[in-house]
């Protein structure tokens, strides 16, 4: 239904005013016919009274009209003065549609402001878009679980990202380069301090690897995507602090490079590849089954912990999967990480092996998040978000 509005409101008072004109009375006279005070009359013409209720019919039997007419007067007068607060209201609502504007701005990424046009301008600089009105930009994607549409928290993120990713240096991108750096990252895996080389051998076999905290509710854990042919890019939400995730979740999103997924259209989000909610792997489309393959097998040869469970099941001591794991040339808690996903041990069994791995990663990667902010200069701000 199309809601007509008046071309020109009038305050009420205007009318009382033609009403006491018409009849030849003061305000003196009308304020002695309703009982009140002169001052009360004087307050209703000029605007500075609403008109409650009980006026509006004292001055209906005053001047011989509806009690609801004047209430009608006033209600219009009232909502047409709220206009540009309502407009105000109504922008800011589609603002908080359009992303998660309370989290960006305590994250650093937009200017915190009262005024809604530096506040729609500072989100419209974020995503690159001259018009909020448009259907909100969106990178094509390809997600866990089905999903064909990527929440707000989660663009942002994105855009967050690729911001950031072209802030990273890396050599340019080749299947050796690619060999060499897995066949480096494997030899990392007995310490969580060898976490910390990930970044220079990432950059070194030409991927651009970085770390941005997740945003409430947008659940992701790692995303692949390519700024250009040469270019793949690999980032980390590190949604949970163990080195079982970290490290699966980072050969996952190698598996997507190694595949090219996300170089043509699609951007690979994975969400819920870790943890309670974590998809098993033979659940999903045929790109997340053969990246989470990709990531058990250069984990822990599934040969050797199919030989270990039937060995051990059901005694799983903490002895025996440290034996183990030294063994096979991995750390503890990667193995808890195999046992737990395969359903062999709870997902709180042996979490003294799981080791945090955060504040190492932190230490040589880009990162954005948890108090933390990397600097970009105005110009790149500027470049990026064009």
């Amino acid at each position: 239904m199309i809601e007509r509005k008046p071309a020109e409101v009038f305050p009420p008072g205007d009318f009382i005013k033609e009403e006491i004109e018409e009849r030849g009375w003061s305000q003196i006279e009308l304020a002695e016919i309703m009982g009140c005070y002169p001052a009360d009359v004087s307050g209703l013409i000029s605007g500075k009274r609403s008109i409650t209720p009980e006026i509006a019919k004292a001055l209906g039997s005053a001047f011989g009209v509806s009690a609801q007419y004047w209430m009608n007067l006033e209600s219009t007068y009232r909502l047409h003065k709220a206009g540009d607060a309502d407009d105000a209201i109504a922008r800011r609502s589609r603002l908080y549609a359009y992303a998660p504007v309370r989290e960006m701005v305590k994250r650093n990424w937009i200017e915190a402001s009262e005024n809604i046009d530096v506040l729609e301008h500072s989100i419209k600089r974020f995503f690159g878009v001259s018009d909020l009105l448009d259907e909100p930009i969106s990178f094509a994607h390809a997600a866990r679980r089905g999903k064909a549409e990527i929440t707000p928290a989660q663009r942002a993120w994105l855009h967050r990202a690729r911001q950031l990713a072209h802030a990273v240096h890396a050599e340019p991108f080749s299947n050796q380069s690619f060999a060499n750096g897995v066949r480096e990252l494997r030899q990392l895996l007995p310490s969580a301090q060898g976490v910390r080389r990930v970044p220079k051998i990432l950059a070194d076999a030409g991927i651009r690897f970085l770390v941005v905290e997740s945003l409430p509710k947008a659940g992701i854990d790692g995303v692949t995507f390519w700024l250009d042919k040469r270019s793949p890019v690999v980032v980390l939400s590190l949604r949970y602090d163990r080195i079982d995730s970290f490290w699966f979740t980072l050969f996952h999103e190698l598996a997507h490079v190694s595949r090219r997924d996300g170089l043509t259209s699609l951007v690979m989000i994975d969400t819920d590849l870790v943890g309670d909610d974590a998809l098993p792997n033979a659940e999903g489309d045929v790109a997340e089954i053969e990246a989470s393959r990709f990531a058990t097998e250069h984990l822990v040869s599934q040969s050797e912990i199919d030989n270990f469970i039937a060995r051990v099941s059901p005694l799983y001591l903490k002895a025996r999967i440290i034996n183990f794991a030294t063994r096979i040339g991995v750390h503890p808690g990667i193995v808890v990480g195999q046992l737990q996903h395969r359903n062999e041990i709870s997902y709180s069994a042996h979490r003294q092996l799981l080791d945090k791995v955060r504040s190492i990663i932190t230490q040589s990667a880009l990162t954005d998040g948890w108090g933390d902010a990397p600097y970009i200069q105005d110009e790149m701000q500027n470049r990026l978000a064009g």
